[in-house]
């Protein structure tokens, strides 16, 4: 008997482009242990070979990252045979890491019969073989249709120009009318933030130019600015959604890290791709554990490019210079400030950029350059200060013009978006209220903490209340930094709260816990300290804490809770609250709207 070793954290299919491949996948997360040798990786290389040879697969492509807590062991498949591809992956690493009990589980591939298990997986591959889908892929792929694929749906095209098929009675090919079939414009969005500011930017701006637009992101899926389902749709299915609805002329669709890493990019060819930022969030998920990972993940959106498509990148982000390096695809840059090296650079070599040159946002196609106006007249960038914002309107801005959106529009758009305050609901709202200032943010990761709090600050005239809470799926050395950074700002109030639906293990107040305990360390008086873990009630009592002159900061990541506090904001507004008087209760929303916290 082998003897006893660690087994695997998760074992998952990639359906799509990935961190590892361009193409379809499976991967596991091997666990660390006395048997992760050094010679592990090629023991399970020589099984993963040998199954796929059996199966008579093409031989696959193979990728082994070690990480602290362990390793990703990936491997290419066809798309046909994706589950099966995960069978092959855990009875290769099971086998290379000595992992064997001695108790075989009936149906599954045997670690000490070697050809009983071939015969076992060979089995699963003939289930699950469907020679009708790679005839329908590769004859798109040659017309250049996109194909959409779940497991109940095929669709070959996009909007109007779209046919749908259950996924097991797929057309014949001899037979398909392939007329009208197309794909529409598109625009890809991921990074650590901004994706959704971004995301609405663009949609507003290809509204503005005439098409019918959906967009999805991690508040829902949208046609035309409009609500149609709530939830975090920031994977491939909120994409899927989209692109296969028939009154979409163009889409713009958030790219989470979440399903980058779970099920691969499921979106088809982009004409834009756009990567706001990467920073440090999520460690120790999916194998990711550093900013190089998460730049990775993030940069898989390079596979999507369409051959005279471009990808935008942030020249500000170290981590996203360093990994452009590896790309083949077109690139454009902004940044900050026009007079960046790295976009100098690009210029001269005939590449698109945009950045800020003596307050102006300008845009360089490499042939010659256009103002869009007054970075302080836009109100994203609330006059100047919220320069994360700015980096926001400067990427947005590329991204809008390479994918042909005029420039007359593009300027005309960015000098409102952001005014109304439903622009851009969740991001960076703000009400005066009876002599006080509150700030309602997304804020979910230290970056973006602090560069609400920053902007806090400039609004601030009195004291500063914040309200501070975390995902439970960060670890506990993130959840500290995020103290660490509310710390910094001085708030003379911090009310500590839970993510109700997103403890994710934690035990409720742990969380607040962990907070309070950095807080306290980095010496934030425990007088200025409070725990109420249910999110609206932590938000309220700030509220009654403020008097005249006060900013109260409200980084709400739930979006029922969220719904809540901005009834209840609107509503003080309209009853025109002043600072000292009771807060109204609020107004729960009707029970079954999803939370989206990242």
């Amino acid at each position: 008997m082998f003897p006893a070793a660690p087994s695997f954290a998760d074992s998952r299919r990639l359906t799509g482009p990935n961190r590892h491949f361009a193409v379809p996948a499976a991967v596991l997360e091997g666990l660390a242990g006395p048997d992760l040798d050094d010679g592990l990786p090629a023991r399970w290389r020589h099984d993963v070979e040998l199954a796929a040879r059996h199966l008579g697969w093409a031989a696959p492509r193979t990728d082994v990252r070690r990480n602290p807590a362990g390793a990703l062991f990936a491997m290419t498949a066809p798309a046909d045979q994706l589950y099966t591809a995960t069978e092959v992956n855990e009875w290769a690493w099971q086998r290379a890491s000595r992992h064997d009990d001695g108790f075989h589980a009936p149906g599954y591939a045997a670690i000490r019969d070697e050809a009983l298990a071939l015969e076992t997986l060979r089995r699963y591959a003939v289930a699950e073989r469907n020679p009708r889908l790679l005839a329908l892929r590769a004859a798109a792929e040659r017309i250049k249709v996109p194909l959409h694929v779940d497991d109940e749906v095929v669709s070959l095209g996009e909007g109007r120009g779209r046919l749908m098929f259950a996924a097991d009675a797929l057309p014949d090919l001899q037979t398909l009318d392939w007329t009208g079939l197309h794909r529409i414009p598109k625009i890809a969005v991921t990074g650590s933030n901004g994706k959704t500011t971004s995301v609405r930017l663009l949609a507003r701006l290809w509204r503005a130019a005439g098409l019918r637009t959906g967009h999805s992101c991690t508040d829902g899926l949208y046609i035309d600015g409009q609500l149609i389902e709530a939830g975090d749709f920031s994977g491939p299915a909120g994409a899927r959604s989209i692109l296969r609805r028939e009154d979409v002329e163009a889409a713009v669709l958030e790219t989470a890290r979440g399903g980058i890493l779970r099920r691969g990019l499921g979106l088809g060819q982009a004409d834009v791709a756009l990567v706001t930022n990467v920073s440090a969030d999520h460690f120790g998920e999916y194998g990711v554990y550093s900013l190089d990972d998460l730049a990775e993940v993030k940069l898989s959106v390079a596979h999507l490019i369409a051959d005279d498509g471009v990808l935008v990148l942030n020249a500000d982000d170290d981590s996203l210079v360093r990994h452009a390096a590896n790309l083949h695809c077109r690139i454009a840059w902004f940044a900050l400030r026009d007079e960046h090296p790295i976009l100098e650079a690009h210029r001269s070599a005939g590449g698109a950029t945009c950045a800020v040159r003596e307050g102006e946002l300008v845009l360089n196609d490499g042939r010659g350059e256009y103002a869009l106006g007054a970075v302080a007249d836009m109100p994203l960038s609330v006059g100047g200060i919220a320069r994360y914002n700015i980096a926001n309107l400067a990427g947005a801005a590329l991204c809008a013009f390479l994918a042909g959106i005029p420039l007359a529009g593009l300027a005309e758009v960015l000098t409102h978006f952001g005014a109304n305050r439903e622009d851009n609901s969740g991001r960076l709202q703000r009400w005066n209220l009876g002599g006080i200032v509150v700030l309602l943010d997304y804020a979910h990761n230290p970056e973006g903490l602090d560069g609400f709090l920053t902007i806090a600050r400039h609004a601030q005239h009195g004291r500063l209340g914040l309200l501070l809470g975390q995902a439970g799926n960060r670890d506990d050395a993130d959840v500290r930094q995020l103290a660490i950074v509310a710390a910094r700002h001085r708030p003379d109030r911090i009310v500590l709260k839970d993510i109700a639906g997103y403890m994710r293990g934690r035990v409720p107040g742990e969380i607040a816990e962990i907070l309070r305990a950095a807080l306290i360390a980095a010496d934030v008086s425990t007088d200025a300290l409070l725990t109420l873990l249910d999110e609206v009630e932590a938000a309220r009592s700030l509220l009654q804490w403020a008097r005249a002159g006060d900013v109260v900061a409200l980084p709400v990541h739930a979006s029922a809770a969220r719904s809540a506090l901005t009834s209840l904001l609107n509503r003080m507004e309209v009853e025109q609250w002043n600072a000292g008087e009771p807060v109204p209760e609020t107004i729960r929303p009707a029970a079954g709207l999803t939370n989206c916290a990242s």
